[in-house]
């Protein structure tokens, strides 16, 4: 009896939870949500769960899953048409999704512009995130750059194609050795004093570079790869983090569409439009001998009724309440797979197999090219 009051406790708070949510939405969203759920009538998965990246004043709450904007339209082969873009980011909202994350580098620039399409008139309901740190000739990457003057430049360029007022939080892409950390700090510590930018934070730097960072102005949120099959940052990022009390936003949580099972040694990736085609983990040979790590998610989801991808998501929401993945797709469906992977609840134990289990295979390839590579962990 006991049991049954607290299942329709839970049931109840958790209907009011999204009811909430969804009194919140713009109206624009208020009315597809409305629509989507009478033509459905089933079941609609609504992310209701809040997390807090960043202390004090620099902190920034939102949703416990963001939303990885890149691959809408660069970098992932064959994508949507825009209609269909803005469709999918507009469901994102509809589903309670606060958190998109874009770049300048993104194409160039071409990614920015459809995010500022789509999200335009979400004002603070939501929060978009981009990035600075590159020299362009053109549409072509020609190097780093994090001077001021370049940040600055970036900044209002930026604002143009996202359409907003503010950058909620600006990430210094890569590590650019010519400019001191504290220079770049100091130059963004202006711009949140102009209003341009709401808070800050850096990708793929080291310990070191971090605690230099937040001394000069305290981070939000560092972003670096990290899911089942990289899980480097454990040992010195993570901590740091904790103690520090930044926030932590893992890129490519599903290992850029590997832990979702759907890849195989046969995929063929669209080399002009797709970074996977010369990656070292992409490669044939090694994605024919990391399947291993989709058969074992397959058998531990198999009992539980959950797949790879929410597997793979659920375990990096277990690992910390500050920890806020950023899966991108491109499809509806696997936008509410990955959605309900909030919803799961494992035991530490039955965690603790799992690793165990995937801790039995080697990985095979590297995560990035060497050019590449030298560009991450300064």
């Amino acid at each position: 009896m006991t049991d049954t009051i607290e299942m329709g406790r839970r049931s109840f708070l958790k209907t009011v939870a999204a009811m909430t949510a969804i009194a919140m939405l713009p109206p624009a969203a208020k009315k597809a949500h409305a629509a989507t759920t009478a033509k459905r009538g089933v079941d609609y998965p609504i992310l209701t769960e809040k997390r807090t990246l960043g202390t004090g004043s620099s902190a920034m709450e939102v949703s416990a899953l963001g939303f990885g904007c890149m691959g809408l339209n660069y970098h992932r082969s064959r994508h949507p048409d825009k209609k269909q873009a803005v469709y999918l980011l507009h469901q994102a909202v509809d589903h309670g999704i606060t958190l998109f994350d874009t770049a300048e580098t993104y194409g160039p620039f071409i990614n920015e512009e459809l995010v500022g399409d789509a999200l335009k008139g979400y004002g603070d309901k939501i929060k978009v995130t981009t990035k600075f740190g590159f020299n362009y000739n053109g549409n072509k990457v020609t190097g780093l750059n994090s001077s001021p003057r370049r940040i600055r430049e970036m900044v209002g360029q930026s604002l143009k194609r996202l359409r907003r007022d503010y950058i909620d939080l600006l990430y210094q892409h890569r590590f650019d050795p010519d400019t001191p950390i504290e220079e770049v700090a100091e130059t963004v510590k202006d711009l949140i004093k102009e209003g341009k930018v709401k808070h800050w934070g850096m990708c793929e730097v080291s310990a070191a570079t971090i605690r230099k960072a937040h001394k000069a102005l305290p981070l939000t949120a560092l972003q670096s790869e990290y899911h089942l099959m990289w899980r480097e940052p454990e040992e010195d990022i993570l901590p740091t983090l904790q103690e520090l009390g930044i926030g932590f936003v893992p890129y490519s949580p599903l290992n850029r569409g590997f832990l979702t099972g759907m890849l195989n040694e046969y995929t063929k990736f669209d080399a002009p439009n797709d970074n996977r085609a010369g990656y070292p983990r992409f490669t044939p040979e090694a994605m024919r001998h990391n399947l291993m790590i989709i058969e074992v998610l397959n058998q531990f989801g198999r009992t539980r009724g959950i797949t790879p991808a929410q597997i793979a998501l659920a375990w990096l929401m277990n690992k910390a309440g500050w920890i806020v993945p950023i899966p991108g797709t491109t499809k509806l469906s696997h936008l509410e797979e990955n959605i309900r992977a909030a919803d799961i609840k494992i035991s530490e134990k039955d965690w603790k197999e799992l690793e165990n289990e995937l801790s039995k295979i080697k990985i095979m390839g590297d995560r990035y090219p060497a050019d590449q590579q030298a560009q991450v962990g300064k």
